[in-house]
Order: structure tokens, then sequence, then C-alpha cells
């Protein structure tokens, strides 16, 4: 397995101590290094705009745009510790797959467990990556143009040109194919977003299009060639707009 010689974070908080803290907890580790601090979630686009970090420090009560609002506007996000002085959201916090969550104050020996998890994950990443490498350089790479799911008890192939749009329904996904027709699966919708390729866009909590298949963008609706219209969150307006004209 490849060995990540050194992990860059950014830590979003708005309490300048938790700042102080996790700096002072990563000098103590040759292999992490804080890239930068954000003490408000909406500051944090334009540093991730220009920077690329594998791990990001959140905390969840920040004024104007809470932490997990925040992680929920990301479309390919960095790994996640969240460190809070709350705990009850934890459980949500592991549903958008969040590497680890800190609860506020915590030792040294637990913040670095937490990144000793988040660095197994990125070697394990890393090491993936090296195996679909050396299968891309044969003489037939494998392309990747379908995800299966799970409807009822069958797993039925779904090829992602087909797919106009996921829509959350409860604990179940709509998965439509048409204007009319749609399968339908027990799962959450952020649990679909690492299966799906960039074309795929969470443009309202509740909505991921294929942009493929979008008509037009105006104001906070967007249409589909169907004729469908959805809306577009408030939080996601503006990385709704980069990725349309992108």
């Amino acid at each position: 397995m490849p060995s990540i010689k050194n992990i860059s974070a950014l830590v979003i908080d708005d309490e300048p101590l938790a700042h102080q803290v996790i700096e002072t907890y990563a000098q103590d580790l040759d292999f992490l290094e804080v890239a930068g601090h954000c003490h408000r979630a909406t500051e944090a686009y334009g540093f991730l705009a220009e920077h690329a970090v594998d791990l990001i420090f959140l905390d969840i009560n920040m004024p104007k745009l809470k932490g997990l609002d925040f992680l929920r506007t990301l479309d390919r996000r960095p790994k996640v510790i969240i460190t809070s002085a709350y705990g009850e959201y934890a459980l949500e916090s592991f549903e958008l797959q969040v590497s680890d969550y800190l609860l506020k104050p915590f030792r040294f020996s637990r913040f670095l467990r937490a990144v000793n998890k988040v660095r197994q994950e990125l070697e394990q990443g890393a090491d993936a990556g090296a195996k679909e490498g050396r299968k891309s350089s044969g003489a037939s790479a494998e392309i990747t143009d379908h995800l299966f799911v799970k409807v009822d008890r069958q797993y039925r192939r779904l090829d992602f040109k087909d797919l106009h749009y996921l829509e959350s329904y409860g604990n179940y996904v709509k998965l439509w194919t048409s204007e009319e027709d749609f399968l339908l699966t027990a799962r959450t919708l952020s649990s679909f977003q690492s299966e799906l390729p960039p074309t795929f866009q969470k443009i309202h909590k509740s909505y991921i299009v294929n942009k493929a298949l979008v008509d037009y963008l105006e104001g906070n609706q967007l249409a589909m060639r169907s004729g469908k219209i959805l809306p577009v969150g408030k939080l996601q307006r503006e990385a709704v707009k980069r990725w349309i004209v992108g």
C-alpha cells in the first residue's frame, strides 16, 4: 500500500481557540500541515478554489452558514473531521460520510486517532487509484458508465446517460429515467455522490441532476430537457452557476 507522506488541512471554525488547538496538535505530527484557516464557512469557498487540501477540520455551529450545510454544497470534497462542542449532530454528520467526529474539548490522543484514520483512508484511496491506473494502462481500459441499484430484491443496471436526476424521497431515492419513470431504492441521496461522475451536480438538498440533460438555468430554477422544472437551493446556487458555465 502506498504511503501518504503529507496531509494538508484546512481549519474552518469561528472560534480562534479551536484554530490554536489544532495548529498546536498538528505541529507534533510531521505528516500533517495546516495549510489554511477560515473563520466562516463562506470564506472556505475561495480558499478551496485556489488550494487543494486533503482534509478539512470543520465546526458545525457557525454564523451565516452552518458546517453541515456547507458540506452539503461541496460536489467533490476532501476528507472531513467534524470538530464540535455538540454531540447531537454526530449521526447526521456520519450520514454525510465524514471520517470522524471530535467532541470539543478533545485530547491530543483522540485527535491523533482521527487523523490516523484519515491517513489510512487516503492510503487506501491511493492504493485503489494505483490499481486502477495499472488496469487502464492495459490494451483495453474499463470505463465505468453505469451503476447498479437495488430495487426490491433486484440489482438493476442504470446507465448514467439514461439517468435524468435523483430525488430524495424520505428514506428512499427516486432515480428518474424520464419525465414519468423512476426507480425507487432505499438509500440516501448523499450516498450516491461518490458513485456519480462529475457531470452530475447536487443542486438542492433533495436533487442531483445530470448536466447532459439540463436545458437551462434561470434564477433559482433549473429546467431539464424533459420539461421538468427543479428548484435550486440557496446554498447551492453559486456552485450550480459555476458548474453550468464551466
